[in-house]
């Protein structure tokens, strides 16, 4: 009978420490989420790709607008075949020639501003990349956040397992007990156990992939705090997706391409008119010739004949199918924006209500069940099965509430992400 007691009473000091809401639980020494991010957006290279491919695309912009190079012809002429002699007839002579090709003025105005508009496409895109590795790096935090609570709830769970284990076989020893209440109590710590390590698998697996995102050893260890404060969003939905036009970069790189097909339209209209080519010669002649060898220059135009009039209304064709492409991607994308922001803003609210609901609900009201089952079944007026469920019951709500927390930093982050700012919420 003093075991049993003894055991009642270790039960009772760690129902004290487990019924403490693990929410109030901090960690000083975790790392700044913000220093993270700042660590992945300096060393991704997948980022860091993209930034280099908008840069790429920039210096194409300069050299799209200049004109091709000069070219220097020196050419042997009208040398005879039988002698090779430059002084044997007055049509012999060493010539030197510059030749410079003039684009119909607005082609290289055109052609320069289609590339700008596709490099201005590229930094969109590298901008819009920065968000969605900001993206990536809060949810893959935010769901370590998770695996690191539940790996906590559950080896409580264990441990308060391990003394109810020990509690029932002590009782069964004595006669009051069931030995059902041994087995039942030893088969949910199994399945704990099992938990636990399908979790601890999960981190590591999570812990791989967040090191990648960060350029990292893929072994780095992390650690998050063990409380994350709530936020309540100060904007409304449609404030959200009104400004997400304005701040997505996207939605600037599809104008980009809208612009850029219409460059090239301009350009193709143009390649109807004729391009120029000047030139200028100067032919070194032999001073023996009997006129005096006097040297001869000469100067000119030529221009192409752009005659082949369907290739040309094939490319105007082809830059206006681009440009109808280019806007009806633009609508696409706006509407993708719409839908994802309007679900990720559902999410949040929806989880922030959930965390609510269980902290001050839910969760108090597990606990004192089970500290009422507790209380019950040390005097004798309930089963051990009936307190067994109530403390899985409390686990399940535990697990449900981090879960909540979680998942509505997540969603906030694809909300971020989505609307290309951060929105204004309240701690």
């Amino acid at each position: 009978m003093g075991r049993i007691v003894l055991l009642m009473m270790t039960l009772g000091f760690l129902l004290t420490s487990f019924s403490e809401s693990p929410a109030q639980e901090s960690d000083a020494a975790s790392p700044s989420l913000q220093a993270l991010i700042d660590e992945a957006l300096t060393h991704n290279p997948e980022l860091e790709a993209a930034r280099e491919r908008w840069e790429m695309f920039r210096r194409k912009e300069f050299p799209a607008q200049t004109l091709s190079d000069p070219r220097l012809t020196f050419a042997l002429s009208n040398y005879p075949v039988d002698t090779f002699s430059s002084d044997d007839t007055p049509m012999t002579g060493n010539d030197l020639r510059i030749d410079q090709a003039f684009p119909f003025p607005g082609k290289l105005k055109a052609r320069g501003e289609a590339a700008r508009q596709q490099a201005l496409w590229y930094k969109g895109v590298y901008e819009d990349a920065r968000l969605q590795l900001v993206m990536k790096v809060k949810d893959a935090w935010y769901r370590i956040f998770y695996q690191d609570r539940a790996i906590d709830v559950t080896q409580k769970n264990m441990a308060l397992l391990d003394d109810f284990i020990r509690l029932t076989e002590t009782r069964y020893e004595v006669g009051e007990g069931l030995q059902q209440d041994v087995l039942k109590a030893q088969i949910e710590r199994s399945k704990l156990l099992d938990r636990l390590y399908t979790l601890q698998q999960e981190r590591e697996s999570l812990l791989a992939e967040f090191n990648r995102l960060l350029a990292r050893p893929s072994a780095t260890p992390l650690t998050v705090p063990k409380d994350i404060p709530e936020q309540r969003l100060e904007v409304n939905l449609e404030e959200i997706q009104g400004a997400a036009e304005e701040h997505r970069p996207l939605f600037a790189s599809y104008r980009a391409l809208i612009g850029q097909y219409q460059s090239q339209k301009k350009l193709a209209e143009l390649d109807y008119k004729p391009d120029f080519n000047l030139f200028a010669g100067y032919r070194f002649r032999d001073d023996d010739l009997p006129d005096g060898g006097t040297d001869f220059l000469s100067a000119g135009i030529s221009i192409n004949l752009p005659v082949w009039r369907e290739k040309r209304s094939e490319q105007v064709a082809e830059a206006d199918s681009g440009i109808r492409m280019a806007r009806s991607q633009f609508e696409d994308f706006r509407h993708q924006v719409q839908s994802r922001v309007h679900d990720a803003y559902a999410r949040v609210e929806k989880n922030r209500t959930l965390v609510e609901l269980f902290d001050s609900g839910i969760l108090p009201q597990a606990r004192q069940t089970f500290e009422a089952s507790l209380a019950a079944y040390q005097v004798g007026d309930v089963d051990f099965l009936s307190l067994l469920d109530s403390l899985m019951t409390l686990y399940r709500y535990e697990m449900d509430f981090f879960r909540a927390v979680s998942d509505h930093r997540r969603a906030l982050a694809v909300l971020e992400a989505a609307s290309g700012r951060t929105v204004p919420a309240e701690q």
